[in-house]
């Protein structure tokens, strides 16, 4: 009886463990067709690594900076200078950041990231859907960003 019960405690630990997890974290393992969906997006747009990233970052190159994240990632450090517009809502958010109404700049340069280079090759290929015509997507991961002590900064608070 001993047995089951810490056999049964363990259990639920680890699920209580991985539902603590984020949700990026929790999902590394997609099926096929996501991952031929990115594929495809990355086809698509044009593609920034992280050293090419680094150094339009201290030229300032890269135009708009935009991380695809949700909020609360964004909230926990990102890319100085960048604005948050999440992945789920970039086709109705970014106008305001573009100019709309009255001067909408369809060629505004503007760089896209996320956490490891998916979710921006997608908000990448929906911007260029809607006809902007200068959007770049950064194919790198956010940690080994991190990891490689380039610039993170927090919102203040």
């Amino acid at each position: 009886m001993l047995k089951k019960s810490v056999l049964t405690l363990a259990a639920v630990g680890l699920l209580a463990a991985a539902v603590a997890l984020p949700p990026a974290v929790q999902a590394q393992n997609f099926p096929d067709s996501v991952r031929k969906l990115v594929a495809d997006a990355k086809k698509q747009v044009p593609l920034i690594k992280m050293d090419a990233f680094r150094a339009g970052l201290d030229k300032k190159a890269l135009g708009l900076i935009v991380d695809v994240r949700d909020p609360d990632e964004f909230a926990a450090g990102h890319i100085p200078g960048a604005i948050n517009v999440s992945r789920g809502l970039i086709e109705f958010r970014i106008w305001t950041h573009v100019g709309f109404p009255d001067k909408t700049d369809m060629n505004k340069q503007m760089t896209l990231y996320c956490l490891r280079g998916s979710r921006c090759a997608l908000a990448a290929k929906s911007l260029r859907e809607l006809g902007f015509t200068n959007v770049t997507a950064a194919d790198m991961n956010f940690d080994d960003w991190v990891k490689a002590g380039h610039p993170v900064t927090k919102p203040a608070n």
